[in-house]
């Protein structure tokens, strides 16, 4: 493995040393964070981090974000994106992401266009093809290059590469956007997002590091993995009190254990049928 770390270091050198600018999508996830990392190892003051902001991206995350910026010692700048105003977004479709992304594309576009950035690069790696991923074709349109895909670095690879450079995100769980914990079609509106965030801070004051707040009305879907359900079970009068204090009647543990990918109707029907049982 530590050969290959090395290939793909080289690799990827190769890849940014071909650009004068670079414009970088950034999240704060590990993906984004090693693409503005080696962007910045190799262009210093002709990277820019970009972070877009709205309602669907965490605070907290938001902070953490910067934060390591400044560490690593990339410029940044929070750009404000509104696909919550787009009713296609609003309406929450399994193409969600395609909405979200072409708002955020587009806004990093015409930054790149009145200042004279070279390319636009975001995190997508080469596991990111296994999946039905409606914000690469936004990307795709907008000519938003992948480097880590480009070079064929997958998610553990991406990991042992930021680990190796010391990039403070090497080891982060995994984070999507607060409407991915919405069934889709249940309508987006900003209200439910941030009743969301502050479900899922509770979770992360009490400690959790990995974890999902599944909105379904008034009922709270927890998911952590296996090995904190004990941990859930002795916080279980703290968890219920911090969640019905930002409006959700019901709480409940899903024993199926932490997953990463968006709520479907499957899920939906389930959580209606243990209701009722």
């Amino acid at each position: 493995m530590n050969q290959v770390v090395s290939t793909k270091i080289k690799h990827l050198e190769h890849w940014f040393n071909r650009f004068k600018s670079i414009l970088v999508a950034y999240s704060g996830g590990v993906d984004s964070a090693l693409v503005m990392a080696m962007a910045h190892r190799q262009l210093h003051e002709k990277v820019l981090a970009c972070i877009g902001v709205s309602p669907s991206y965490p605070r907290r995350e938001k902070e953490q974000a910067i934060t390591m910026a400044k560490e690593l010692g990339v410029p940044y700048r929070l750009i404000e994106t509104s696909e919550y105003s787009n009713p296609n977004y609003m309406a929450n479709p399994s193409n969600r992401c395609y909405f979200c992304k072409t708002e955020l594309f587009n806004q990093l576009k015409r930054v790149a266009d009145k200042e004279g950035w070279q390319v636009i690069v975001d995190g997508t790696n080469a596991d990111d093809t296994g999946d039905d991923r409606a914000g690469m074709k936004a990307a795709h349109e907008r000519g938003v290059r992948s480097p880590l895909l480009e070079v064929d670095i997958s998610k553990e690879q991406v990991r042992a590469i930021a680990h190796r450079l010391k990039i403070p995100a090497w080891d982060k769980p995994a984070m999507a956007c607060l409407s991915s914990r919405v069934p889709h079609g249940v309508p987006i509106t900003p209200t439910l997002l941030r009743q969301i965030e502050l479900a899922e801070d509770s979770l992360a004051e009490k400690g959790f590091k990995q974890f999902r707040v599944r909105h379904h009305g008034d009922l709270a879907r927890i998911e952590v993995p296996q090995e904190d359900f004990l941990r859930a079970h002795d916080l279980r009068s703290d968890i219920v009190a911090g969640l019905r204090k930002v409006g959700y009647r019901h709480v409940c543990l899903d024993l199926a254990g932490f997953r990463s990918t968006p709520l479907t109707d499957r899920d939906v029907v389930s959580v209606t049928v243990k209701g009722k049982a």
